[in-house]
């Protein structure tokens, strides 16, 4: 895949919630079943959290709920109630961005990968998903 970042600018439905992430033009996504996920319908990727920036006064409409472990943040817009980013169990130093989330016309491929998040801890040490946090390019794909 093409590592060359461009900026990609999305945010929630009702544009209180706007953020600007550094990420290539082609990502892996994540499509997880976890029971947050699973009824959202959620897929992400996951990129270092030096490369997402919170854009105005986006942090005063933003929420977080979490659930089990309190690992992860799951963050969404107290107006419209969308999750637009969050903070990922299984990425605690990146930031998972919702694909459908991202405004249209920088995304040119998206590869989908599955993460079973019922069995968690299975598929976490099956899956390279940790690696998708680090700033290095030399991660496994």
């Amino acid at each position: 895949m093409d590592s060359e970042k461009v900026v990609h600018n999305g945010g929630c439905h009702c544009k209180q919630v706007r953020w600007q992430v550094q990420a290539p033009k082609s990502v892996v996504a994540w499509k997880c079943n976890c029971s947050d996920c699973d009824m959202r319908g959620n897929i992400h990727f996951i990129v270092p959290a030096t490369c997402f920036e919170l854009l105005g006064e986006s942090k005063e409409s933003l929420t977080t709920y979490t659930f089990g472990t309190h690992m992860a943040k799951h963050t969404f817009c107290k107006v419209c109630g969308i999750t637009s980013f969050y903070i990922p169990r299984s990425n605690p130093d990146g930031i998972a961005v919702t694909v459908r989330c991202v405004e249209p016309g920088t995304l040119d491929h998206i590869e989908i990968r599955h993460f079973d998040g019922r069995n968690w801890g299975r598929s976490y040490n099956n899956s390279s998903i940790s690696s998708f946090s680090k700033v290095e390019n030399d991660r496994p794909e």
